[in-house]
């Protein structure tokens, strides 16, 4: 099945077409799994609210679902996350370099969160 729009019908089966996780057995490993994009959304909106940004929590979040649900993170995160939460999101995404190649990608239209661009640099030395 191929998949050009996630939507409520058919996320999951995305999901789990792209869950890689050797160490998963079971069903509710791959739910537990999944409950890691609602820890990353519950991050965002902290930093949203309070300005306060976990870091390293968010960045190992991030690595955690890039390796277990490869490339299909990218599109599964800008799915379960609300849009006013995207431009946060969009910087972790180029942080990590995983900003998808297709140049008619949406998600190339999303600005920056330029705070947490600075922020970013500022504790991990790094210059885009």
């Amino acid at each position: 099945m191929i998949i050009t729009e996630l939507n409520k019908d058919n996320y999951m089966i995305f999901a789990i077409q792209n869950y890689n996780n050797p160490q998963a057995s079971t069903k509710e490993d791959f739910f537990d799994d999944m409950k890691r994009f609602k820890y990353v959304k519950r991050l965002l909106k902290k930093y949203k609210k309070t300005g306060t940004l976990k870091f390293n929590l968010i960045i190992n979040h991030f690595v955690i679902l890039y390796n277990i649900f490869s490339d299909a993170t990218t599109p599964l995160l800008f799915y379960k996350i609300e849009e006013e939460l995207w431009s946060v999101m969009k910087t972790f995404v180029l942080f990590l370099n995983k900003l998808p190649d297709y140049p008619k990608c949406f998600i190339h239209d999303i600005p920056i969160d330029e705070k947490c661009q600075s922020l970013l640099e500022e504790i991990y030395g790094t210059k885009e």
